[in-house]
């Protein structure tokens, strides 16, 4: 049977809702020979659209035309130009692609009927327990589904002659915080609270009853409260909830199903409806399904308890792998925690890879950017990608760099069973650094540790990816500080550290020195007959004669206005006499160029010594400085007017 591989584009794989469709595809992944990609991000709740910008990036990453076919969940993306750009690259590449919930137009789709599940619930209010005050919490506005339901609520209510005004609904994103701040606003606006309140999930309904309960409300006595998507365990929380029971799990298997239908030429329908029936229990005042087997009581305390156990588990890794990765001090240390922490979860697959780019700041060319701008933050995928960690089957394997479009490297490809991949963004704020790929049978992906693991690894790469700035930045200061701004060689200070190490091995081997001292001959003159700025180019032009004489690994600088000196290890008497005629010659060169109105000369002086220890290489300075002085006496009574 041929591999097939599959983008499966989801946010927020924490949520009840998607954690039940995926476990649905990675079933079927297996059942149906697929390869799943899932793309997924966490956006939305962190109140922060620079945050949500990167996370976004990962929907960027793939090629969809490197893939056979593609499932999307867009009802779970809170950004609708995001959605927008996936659904056009898809039609784009060709590939067939099943759409869940959202009914998007030349996709297949698996959904259910919205509209009349709402209707069910809102009836049940209104028939059975008489309601005629109720508050709504939607989700979305640009939600499809979540504007069905709303619809539906909103005709019932019509039908019966209800009246509903707009503060009586909230609009919230589907997530817990918003059904919190919906109840906090409906106790502003109402003097008396609402006989009902209709969710459009189960997320906000639980989280509705949690803090009405928190405000002193009984539920249902006083309020009842109704959700959607049935995703709550029964006898899993306060009280059980009157919800719409749907095949989530289904809906995954489904999606992968027709997928597979389609590449086999197999005729099917574009469009399932899957039933799904309505659940009235305590939340809304039809009583309870009592717990009245032991044995179900003790699996639903065993339940509680192992999961109340993996959570403590996964934290104390969380923990530890934060607290090292913080520690680290560099990106080798960094690229050694990291990989300790994936031997302690143990994945089946892990990739940590990062973009050629990801650590920019030092390859900015700030010469490109506009005075008083910040250098552009790199926010795309690089072509190609380095694979820092690669860890398959218990083992580290060393991948090098692949091609971004490949997402994984050649490695991942030798197992052909189905398999279910998430990949996350590597990323601060808008600033894209990569991506990480996972891959596990143990591991469950679809909770909040999960999250939380993503973005400890994103906070941490940042803080090292600062160091190193710091580290490049440091550096760039230190050659401000050790070189000669206006001639380009080295001032004083990078005379110093240049030498100080070689200067510290010939005290200690007893090595000779060659210290010599240039200075400028006329330089005067030059200023009164042609201005300073030509005073200015003759000492670059004597800085530009060392660095042509100074080839054999001698080190010279600025010392000072027009004057230069020149440290050498291990030389004598002849090879200071020769460094001498090599910068006489070069400076005869240059101006037999002329390419200057004036004409260069300078006068030199040199020591070789062994220096003792405690003597300071300045003494030898001075001594050059001597020796100098005295060569340009010499020449001053034989040519005054050049002096």
């Amino acid at each position: 049977m041929r591999e097939y591989r599959i983008a499966l584009i989801v946010e927020e794989i924490g949520q009840s809702y998607q954690s039940s469709i995926l476990n649905g595809i990675s079933a079927a992944a297996i059942e149906f020979g697929l390869n799943i990609c899932a793309f997924t991000s966490f956006s939305g709740d962190m109140n922060n659209p620079r945050h949500d910008m990167g996370e976004f990036n990962i929907f960027n990453l793939p090629d969809f035309g490197d893939f056979d076919g593609a499932i999307l969940l867009t009802n779970t993306l809170s950004h609708q130009p995001v959605v927008n750009d996936i659904i056009t690259r898809i039609r784009i590449a060709g590939i067939p692609a099943v759409s869940i919930d959202n009914d998007l137009p030349f996709f297949y789709h698996i959904g259910i009927d919205n509209r009349t599940a709402m209707r069910d619930i809102t009836e049940h209010l209104i028939n059975v327990h008489g309601f005629t005050r109720f508050a709504y919490i939607s989700g979305p506005d640009d939600n499809p589904e979540s504007a069905d339901r709303l619809a539906a609520f909103c005709t019932v209510l019509h039908e019966h002659g209800i009246k509903i005004n707009d503060e009586a609904i909230y609009y919230g994103d589907f997530r817990a915080p918003s059904a919190k701040a919906a109840v906090e606003h409906f106790m502003r606006h109402f003097s008396e609270m609402p006989q009902a309140v209709i969710c459009a999930n189960d997320v906000m309904a639980s989280s509705a009853i949690t803090k009405l309960v928190s405000e002193g409300f009984s539920v249902p006595e006083d309020v009842a409260v109704t959700g959607f998507d049935n995703t709550y365990s029964t006898h899993n929380y306060r009280v059980e909830l009157t919800s719409v029971d749907r095949p989530l799990r289904l809906s995954g298997r489904l999606a992968c199903k027709m997928l597979y239908n389609h590449f086999r030429n197999m005729p099917q329908e574009r469009n399932i409806i899957l039933n799904m029936s309505a659940r009235f229990t305590e939340s809304c005042g039809c009583g309870h399904n009592a717990v009245t087997n032991l044995s179900e009581i003790k699996e639903l305390n065993y339940r509680n308890y192992s999961n109340f156990e993996n959570i403590q588990n996964y934290m104390a890794v969380l923990n530890r792998m934060s607290t090292q990765l913080l520690a680290c001090n560099n990106f080798r240390e960094y690229i050694a925690a990291l990989k300790q922490a994936a031997v302690e979860i143990r994945p089946d697959e892990f990739y940590f890879c990062l973009c050629d780019n990801w650590d920019s700041e030092s390859a900015i060319d700030r010469s490109t950017v506009m005075e008083g701008a910040e250098p552009p933050v790199p926010m795309a995928y690089t072509d190609y990608v380095n694979v820092e960690i690669a860890y398959v089957d218990g083992k580290f394997i060393e991948c090098g760099k692949i091609k971004s479009s490949d997402i994984f490297p050649p490695v991942a490809h030798e197992k052909k069973e189905g398999k279910l991949y998430y990949i996350t963004p590597l990323h601060f704020g808008e600033r894209c650094l990569g991506y990480m790929v996972i891959r596990s049978k143990r591991l469950t992906f679809q909770n909040i540790m999960f999250e939380t693991f993503c973005i400890n690894i994103c906070n941490s790469l940042e803080n090292i990816r600062k160091l190193m700035c710091l580290e490049y930045a440091l550096v760039r200061l230190g050659k401000l500080y050790a070189k000669d701004t206006f001639s380009g060689i080295y001032n004083r200070n990078g005379f110093v550290n240049a030498t100080r190490e070689l200067y510290h091995q010939c005290t200690e081997q007893q090595r000779s020195i060659m210290l010599m001292f240039i200075d400028l001959d006329g330089l005067k003159g030059i200023n009164d007959t042609y201005g300073h700025s030509m005073g200015d180019r003759a000492i670059w032009s004597i800085a530009h004669v060392l660095r042509d004489s100074c080839t054999n690994g001698e080190v010279f600088c600025r010392f000072g206005g027009d004057e230069f000196i020149v440290f050498a290890a291990d030389y004598t008497e002849k090879d200071a006499h020769e460094l001498t005629k090599r910068i006489n010659r070069n400076i005869v060169t240059r101006n037999n160029s002329h390419t200057e109105p004036f004409s260069l000369a300078a006068s030199t002086g040199f020591v070789i010594a062994t220096p003792k220890p405690g003597t300071d290489i300045f003494y030898f300075v001075t001594e050059a400085d001597k020796k100098m002085y005295s060569e340009k006496r010499r020449k001053k009574s034989h040519y005054p007017e050049n002096l």
